[in-house]
Formats: C-alpha cells, structure tokens, sequence
C-alpha cells in the first residue's frame, strides 16, 4: 500500500502470520457469508497492497481485502481468483470487517479514504464492491451509490437478500448522490 495509509493509526500490512486471527474476524463478523481460507491467502498473495489489518498492539481488530478488478462485476462468494484481470477497470473491496471494539473510532473512514489514493495511482477511474449485513449507508458516506447491473443479479443472491453491488467514481471526485443504472 502507500506511506499514507501507514499513517492511519493501527493499520499495518497484513501478512500471511494475520491469516488465523483474520478468519477469526471474518467468521465472527460475517457468519452468514463464510468464505475458506484459501480465498483470503489467496487475495492477499495477488494484491499484497490491498489488504491490512488494524492492530492495535495487543491484537488485530479488523481488515480489509482488496484489489483491482473488472468494472460492473463483483467476484462470487468464496470463489477463488485465479489472477487479476489485466487490465483492470475498478478497485474492489472484497471485504472490511471490524469487531466490535473498533467501530465507531474512524479507522474504517481511514482505510477506505487510503485505498480510494492506492486505487487512484494504480489509475483505476471507480471504486466497487457488494455491501452487505445493512452497511449500505456506511458506504453511501464514503462516496458509493448503488449500481444496478442486471447481469449481477445471480452472484448478487448468493451475498443475501439486502446486497447492494456499488460504486464510487474516482476520476470526476464528486460524490454520486443517486442511483446509478446500468444496462451492461
């Protein structure tokens, strides 16, 4: 990743060491959308800069999972990769969980605001990712609206009933205040 996101207090690269404590998380903060390990070695083996944990000393209270990816499509569920489509079109962010105990301290705001700057110098013009478990309006505040793709419709399903597949323009900087539609 960037110096920058290296300020942000707490986050730190993952390395394969957090794995354990990262599926930890993961287990505890998405039960309903478990995904194998292999997916989130795999993530972080393809976009190392992608992908951070905030630890604060003692222990690891949230990460993040992310990396460039194709425009208008999310990856399905707990599916490998393989690789990373080149060229890529967007930034996705696969996954960011936080415990209990790191809410509401601003480190999510942080690590999003740092990976919209790493998406940007990679050139990506769009930002994306499935919110889901209601964290819609989290996503709306960091500059994200939801994109209705048709062909999504399928993987979609699979990350339950209130997935919202959206997305946030890197290259005009204005926060989209509206639903975005497309036809794709």
């Amino acid at each position: 990743m960037t110096s920058h996101s290296s300020l942000i207090p707490g986050w730190r690269a993952m390395g394969p060491g957090d794995l354990p404590a990262v599926l930890d998380i993961a287990d505890a903060v998405h039960p309903d959308f478990p995904e194998d390990p292999a997916i989130f070695a795999e993530r972080l083996a393809l976009h190392p800069e992608g992908c951070r944990v905030l630890d604060r000393g003692d222990a690891i209270l949230a990460y993040v999972l992310s990396h460039p990816w194709a425009a208008e499509s999310c990856p399905p569920l707990n599916r490998l990769l393989g690789a990373l489509p080149a060229p890529a079109a967007s930034y996705y962010i696969h996954d960011l969980a936080l415990l209990p105990a790191a809410r509401g301290s601003g480190a999510a705001p942080a690590i999003v605001a740092a990976l919209a700057e790493h998406a940007a110098r990679l050139g990506l013009p769009a930002m994306s990712l499935v919110a889901v478990n209601g964290s819609a309006g989290f996503w709306r505040r960091q500059g994200f609206a939801e994109a209705r793709v048709p062909a999504l419709a399928d993987k979609l399903a699979s990350y339950g009933a209130d997935a919202q597949f959206m997305v946030r323009d890197l290259v005009s900087g204005l926060r989209p205040s509206a639903t975005v539609t497309s036809t794709s």
